[in-house]
């Protein structure tokens, strides 16, 4: 397939504080960031770190310009690595895309191969866009929790954050691999979807009251919690012996007030889950898993939303105040 002399990519600029732009412009092969495999992109999606580094309220990007996006999957057009050969379809979540070089927001991506991953057998090119960097994050989640001796024999795992990508992902997940699903959100309107994906209990986070001692009545046998400061120290105090809380999240901030005594009598585990820089083999993994035994069964449900590249920064703007439900799926040449 002939290389393009231009296309269309959601690009984002800055040369100081108070100088910040991004939107959708024209560029050649040439900008793009080096790499062995260059891919015509058909989906991304669109997670809280795209917004921020897309309007600029966060600190992502670690130079510029760069093409947003931190999500990819698309055919090879053209590789130097033999073990990519033109017509694979592959994906790249994380690794460094619209952070140190260009993300998945281009009609044409330029990939490091060491990072692209061939699409599993069982998984099409959209389906691993709604699970994208949130489903692999959910599943990563899993993947350590049971590494560290999590099996469902234990009883229930509760989901923190579950209407948002990475929970309700990862309610679907934990169902399928077997466990007993519970959700908190604060957003209990959203009760009957969370049921349909699995949820056996779902809790609101205003009717939470576990209690301010450093141990209190253990409560679940496990944890995948997207929202940190006070509802991750909480968690610590209401695991049952030898469980195991995954940290994956900070919607409600990065703090952590809590004491040993969970981990030094109960002998709970605190996992950090960084998907971004996950090793190659284990990204293999936990991709073969989403492709097999783990894969969601409600992804047609999960997805809530399609763009493309010129629907991005109304998503953005949704999804920064708040209101977002589900995974927003981005068509770029699908």
């Amino acid at each position: 397939m002939p290389l393009p002399d231009a296309f269309r990519a959601f690009r984002i600029h800055s040369s100081g504080r108070d100088d910040y732009r991004a939107g959708v412009e024209t560029i050649k092969l040439d900008a793009l960031s080096p790499g062995e495999v260059v891919i015509k992109a058909a989906f991304s999606s669109i997670n809280y770190k795209d917004a921020l580094a897309g309007t600029g309220q966060g600190k992502i990007l670690r130079r510029f310009p760069l093409n947003g996006g931190i999500d990819v999957a698309g055919h090879v057009i053209a590789s130097s690595d033999p073990a990519f050969k033109e017509g694979d379809a592959v994906l790249c979540t994380g690794s460094g895309l619209s952070e140190t070089r260009d993300g998945g927001y281009a009609e044409y991506a330029r990939l490091d191969a060491k990072w692209t991953i061939p699409l599993p057998r069982g998984l099409s090119l959209e389906e691993s866009m709604v699970l994208g960097t949130a489903g692999f994050t959910a599943a990563l989640a899993l993947y350590r929790m049971e590494q560290n001796g999590q099996v469902p024999e234990m009883g229930p795992v509760v989901v923190t954050g579950a209407t948002g990508g990475v929970g309700m992902l990862a309610l679907d997940i934990l169902t399928r691999a077997g466990y007993e699903a519970h959700a908190i959100t604060g957003k209990f309107e959203h009760l009957d979807f969370l049921t349909g994906l699995g949820a056996k209990q779902v809790i609101s986070r205003k009717d939470l009251h576990w209690g301010q001692n450093p141990l209190e009545k253990a409560s679940w046998a496990g944890a995948i919690d997207n929202v940190g400061n006070e509802m991750l120290a909480g968690l610590t105090r209401v695991i049952q012996p030898y469980g195991n809380i995954a940290s994956c999240g900070l919607a409600g901030g990065h703090a952590l007030a809590t004491t040993v005594m969970p981990f030094i009598i109960r002998g709970v585990s605190l996992l950090g889950i960084a998907s971004a820089g996950t090793a190659r083999n284990i990204r293999e993994a936990v991709w073969e898993k989403l492709a097999g035994d783990w894969k969601p069964a409600h992804l047609a449900r999960i997805k809530t939303r399609e763009v493309d590249l010129d629907g991005l920064q109304d998503v953005f703007g949704t999804m920064l105040a708040g209101d977002s439900f589900g995974r927003s799926l981005v068509r770029i040449g699908g």
